[in-house]
């Protein structure tokens, strides 16, 4: 094998240089808890929006947080990770309490709005400030822990885009949903909920993953001899 050969068979590795890094796939099924993750995320949002145009909002209330409790408990019952179901039963479950007592369907989304207003808010700032959520986020859930890209320019500058992004697009779908919230139109507001949830997170995810790979994949300059 040649020494051309040779590198290229070597696994890719991380900014640290130390350890392969996850193939896109694999941190892509990761964050979206592969297809059984997106479909059953999804499930309760739709139950709630079916149910509640056949018939009465406090059924579909009830409908929707069974179908969660009733995901939740089947991975629990299989001993599957359970991650993304408590998330989506929590999110289900906040909702439809509010949605309960004030008897108004719309506001069974209203959490996920402000939530999203939040989030977005939070990634602009963090941009702003030299801190991308995006790049602490990477940390924590590619490079185990550690933080050495905020020693390098490059990839400071790589996960501050990102981060922007990521804030740009949050906003202008949680502003969709809010405009949709205040104008009263409530089954396209569940329509949305659904078209504006998993899709563009995951073309976000796709871009970051891909754009981090691509960087830290570019040459470092050898220093010149006796520099």
């Amino acid at each position: 094998m040649t020494t051309g050969q040779h590198r290229a068979a070597q696994p890719e590795t991380g900014p640290q240089g130390d350890e392969p890094l996850p193939t896109i796939a694999e941190q892509m099924a990761d964050q979206l808890g592969g297809w059984r993750g997106l479909v059953e995320s999804s499930i309760p949002v739709v139950v709630f929006v079916v149910a509640n145009i056949i018939g009465e909002l406090r059924p579909a209330v009830i409908a929707s947080v069974a179908v969660a409790l009733l995901i939740a408990g089947l991975r629990l019952a299989q001993r599957r990770p359970i991650r993304h179901a408590v998330n989506g039963l929590f999110g289900v479950g906040i909702g439809a309490a509010i949605a309960w007592r004030t008897g108004d369907e719309r506001d069974f989304y209203l959490p996920g709005i402000l939530y999203g207003i939040g989030y977005g808010i939070a990634l602009l700032v963090s941009a702003a400030i030299r801190q991308p959520l995006v790049g602490w986020i990477w940390s924590v859930l590619v490079a185990k822990g550690r933080a050495e890209w905020r020693d390098d320019p490059k990839l400071v500058r790589t996960f501050t885009r990102l981060t922007v992004l990521w804030g740009v697009v949050w906003l202008a779908k949680v502003g969709v949903q809010a405009g949709l919230y205040l104008a009263h139109q409530d089954t396209a507001l569940g329509v949305a909920r659904l078209a504006l949830g998993y899709p563009p997170y995951a073309l976000l995810l796709l871009i970051t993953v891909w754009t981090v790979r691509r960087v830290t994949r570019e040459p470092q300059p050898t220093p010149l001899p006796g520099a």
